[in-house]
Parts: structure tokens; C-alpha cells; sequence
């Protein structure tokens, strides 16, 4: 038997060259660019927000250290942050706070937070009178409180503890007082005391007595841990844009060894 003879279309086998050179250039020679430079402002623009950070962080450690004296304070003054002021008012001992999940030195502990008031028509301050570590047992009130009708307490202005994110409330209103409380806002510890409060916290001085364990300073990281965050995007940004060039140079010379690619 004699197989039988297939018959094919002759154009069927011819292959449009343009058809093939679409297929392989699926992306725009352009893209490539346009993603790398955008990278690159990206990791630039890193590198000096750090730099910012850097300079705002020594700034502060510029203030806590030459601030010269303390200033009477006086409710509607503008105060900046680590300013040494001094506070008369009549402390609210009932109404105590104490900070949980604070750390210091590798141990779990309290900062104490005692309200006073300036005068009765006008918000309470808030004063951090310290770090109290934990030892297994509760904190009576007579261990904290002041047991005075006024005093006057001198520190700087600093703010709340800041913490990550909260899986439940920062405190219970059935709690006693003093009042344990994770990471609170402003807004929490005012509905808690029924009153306004101010919008910065008395760090209380290391010379004052009425306070515990203090060692107050800006946040952790210092200026040159964001100065050494900044070099490393730059770093990151200026290796791209070698990168980018090679590679467009590289491309510039081909098409000038071949033209007509």
C-alpha cells in the first residue's frame, strides 16, 4: 500500500520575521528605565528623610542639653519639647496612673503618672514622676503618694510612652486606683479622670525629690543610626543608577555594532 501524500498549505510554513520580532519585544525598551529612576528617587528620598530624622534627633539632644534654666509654667504657654519648666499646683494623689510594660535595664516596671492641679478651671498636668520595677506584690498608694495640699515640681516637657499596637483596651474603668494602664492616649486618661488634661507630660528632674528611678533622653535611636540608615539608601540608590547606566550604555553600543537590530 502506498502511503498517502499530505498536502500542506506552502504558506503555512513561511514565518513572518516581524511576527517574531513583536513576540520577543513584549515590553518597550523605555520601561526598564522609567522603573530603575523611579527606584532610584524612591531609595534617594529615604536616604534624606533619614538625614531629616538625623538632624531633628540632634536638635533635641542639642535642647536637652543646653536648656539653662526653668521657666515658670503657666497654663496657655507655648512650651517646646525638653524644655525645663517648673509647676506649682496641688497633686492629685487618688488619681494616680501607672504605666505598665515599661522596661528598663532588662526589668518590667511602672512609670508613675500623678495629675496635679494649676488652678480649678484649667486642664490637669500630667507629671512622670519615674520608673517603679515590679516585685511580685501590689503597690499600696501610701507608697506613692505625695500627701501634700501644693507643691512645686520641675522637669521637662516631654510626651506619653509610645507602644506598638494594643490587642485590648489601655485600661478598665472598674479598676482601682492607682490605675494600671498599657501604652494610653491623652483622650483615654482624660475620660478617665473626668477631666481636661494638657497636651504634654512634666518629665520629672532627676534632682526633684518625690519621684523615682528617671533617666530621661530623646528616642532610642540617635542621630547617627539615622545618619547610617541614610548612607545605606544612598549607597542603594547610587548602585542602581550604576546599574542603569551600564546597562543603557551597554544597549547604546550594540545598536552601534549592529544599526539595523
Amino acid at each position: 500500500m502506498v502511503p498517502a501524500k499530505l498536502h500542506t498549505d506552502p504558506g503555512l510554513d513561511k514565518v513572518d520575521p516581524d511576527v517574531n520580532d513583536t513576540a520577543k519585544k513584549t515590553l518597550p525598551d523605555w520601561l526598564p528605565f522609567i522603573v530603575g529612576l523611579a527606584l532610584i528617587v524612591q531609595f534617594a528620598g529615604l536616604g534624606i528623610w533619614q538625614v531629616e530624622r538625623g538632624l531633628g534627633k540632634r536638635a533635641e539632644q542639642a535642647l536637652l542639653a543646653s536648656d539653662p534654666g526653668f521657666t515658670p509654667w503657666t497654663d496657655g504657654m507655648s512650651v517646646r519639647p525638653y524644655q525645663r519648666l517648673s509647676a506649682t499646683g496641688k497633686p492629685i494623689d487618688s488619681r494616680q496612673f501607672l504605666l505598665d510594660n515599661i522596661i528598663i535595664d532588662n526589668r518590667l516596671g511602672y512609670y508613675v503618672l500623678l495629675p496635679i492641679e494649676t488652678a480649678e478651671d484649667e486642664p490637669l498636668l500630667l507629671v512622670n514622676r519615674g520608673w517603679i520595677g515590679k516585685t511580685g506584690r501590689e503597690i499600696d498608694p501610701p507608697d506613692i503618694d505625695l500627701n501634700a495640699d501644693s507643691v512645686t515640681l520641675r522637669g521637662r516637657v516631654g510626651s506619653l510612652p509610645k507602644g506598638g499596637y494594643r490587642v485590648r483596651d489601655a485600661m478598665s474603668a472598674a479598676d482601682s486606683w492607682p490605675r494600671r494602664a498599657v501604652y494610653p492616649t491623652s483622650a483615654e486618661l482624660a475620660a478617665a479622670l473626668g477631666r481636661n488634661i494638657q497636651d504634654f507630660v512634666l518629665l520629672l528632674d532627676p534632682q526633684e525629690e518625690h519621684g523615682f528611678l528617671r533617666y530621661w533622653v530623646p528616642e532610642e535611636m540617635g542621630a547617627g543610626r539615622h545618619f547610617a540608615y541614610a548612607l545605606q539608601w544612598f549607597a542603594i540608590a547610587a548602585v542602581l543608577a550604576l546599574l542603569l547606566v551600564w546597562n543603557y550604555r551597554r544597549r547604546w553600543q550594540r545598536h552601534r555594532a549592529n544599526p539595523d537590530r
